[in-house]
């Protein structure tokens, strides 16, 4: 719960809402998960708690820890489904990329979660406990070690925007002073986007922007993110720009994430267009090389491709990065999260048999 939903309910069972600081406290500061240890309330409301109310911790599949320091946990989230969760460590930063979907219904080219087809949204409770559970990983409530998750990101499976008001909760607490007390430049929300639901967000919260484009222009935008039929390049610029407009903080920017796939999206003319294409907006770019998986046929592009990309968009005025590939020894580097989906679309099922119709035709020839 939030705190304006737990202070609800607490008035709704005859409790004053001031308890819902204690219990988010004890909660999210300090990892307790049984209402009988948190020592500062009535022994009659912690025996109420205890029978109506639960604290129910992810419960992890497995754990993987990839050479460079990240670790992916794959948690279960019900009905034989998995969702994955990845923490980057990066010197005295620490970013948790956590998801918000039991696969994806949005289907981009270029990831891996997509083509795992799409179950569900997760609730509020699902994706704050990705969290909870990186800091109980590592040992971080009460040992000392100060904050080991400095960054969190809407980066892993699913569109969060796509399940609104669940993200929207859980993101409050992330950023809540009685929950994990984030920067709110330190929690961020990226979009393939879902421009109505875009403009809602700028009424109701203040996590930093980013947003997948991944190409300069419509034609190929399309092919790449197909959402972007429904909502082109320019409505989801203008959007981003009323999202910026509805900040107190006049100096924040939207990130733009840019996939970089040989051959499709990498050439200095897509960089130049790109360069004009973002005047409209506030922004810093973040280039991302692809990170090969399986049912793709897309390859990473040369570093010397990279490099040009990067040189072209730099002389033009942007704060652009190239993101450091991390984990991709145990997948969970970005764009290869998958999961395991139990999938309602049939999409898994259909791109398993593209994939093995493939490999026979490979095999023939």
């Amino acid at each position: 719960m939030s705190r304006s939903k737990m202070e609800a309910w607490l008035v709704s069972i005859g409790e004053k809402p001031f308890r819902a600081q204690q219990i988010l406290k004890w909660i999210h500061h300090t990892g307790v998960d049984d209402f009988n240890d948190m020592s500062n309330l009535g022994k009659a409301l912690r025996a109420k708690l205890s029978e109506i109310a639960e604290i129910r911790p992810p419960l992890v599949e497995r754990q993987l820890d990839s050479v460079d320091g990240t670790r992916k946990w794959a948690v279960q989230v019900g009905g034989g489904n998995l969702v994955e969760t990845v923490f980057i460590p990066d010197g005295d930063r620490g970013t948790l990329c956590v998801s918000s979907q039991v696969g994806c219904s949005l289907d981009c080219s270029f990831c891996s979660t997509g083509k795992q087809g799409f179950m569900r949204d997760l609730t509020a409770a699902e994706i704050i406990g990705q969290v909870w559970l990186a800091l109980k990983s590592f040992d971080a409530f009460q040992s000392g070690k100060g904050r080991v998750v400095t960054n969190v990101v809407m980066m892993g499976m699913g569109e969060p925007l796509l399940n609104f008001d669940n993200v929207v909760d859980a993101t409050s607490l992330m950023m809540d002073d009685f929950g994990y007390g984030l920067s709110k430049r330190r929690v961020t929300l990226s979009t393939s986007g879902v421009v109505p639901m875009l403009d809602k967000l700028g009424d109701v919260s203040e996590v930093s922007l980013a947003v997948s484009l991944h190409a300069p222009n419509d034609a190929l935008r399309n092919e790449l993110v197909p959402i972007n039929k429904r909502y082109p390049i320019a409505e989801l610029l203008a959007a981003c720009k009323r999202y910026l407009d509805k900040q107190a903080d006049r100096h924040r920017v939207v990130t733009v994430e840019y996939t970089l796939i040989a051959g499709v999206n990498d050439r200095l003319e897509h960089a130049h267009e790109l360069a004009e294409v973002l005047r409209v907006l506030p922004c810093k770019i973040n280039l991302i090389p692809f990170n090969p998986f399986p049912l793709s046929d897309y390859q990473r592009p040369s570093k010397t491709a990279i490099s040009k990309f990067w040189q072209i968009l730099n002389d033009a005025g942007y704060v652009t990065t190239v993101r450091t590939t991390r984990g991709d020894d145990i997948d969970a580097a970005c764009g290869q999260l998958a999961g395991l989906v139990q999938d309602r679309t049939r999409r898994s099922e259909r791109y398993r048999r593209q994939a093995e119709e493939q490999t026979q035709t490979i095999r023939l020839v």
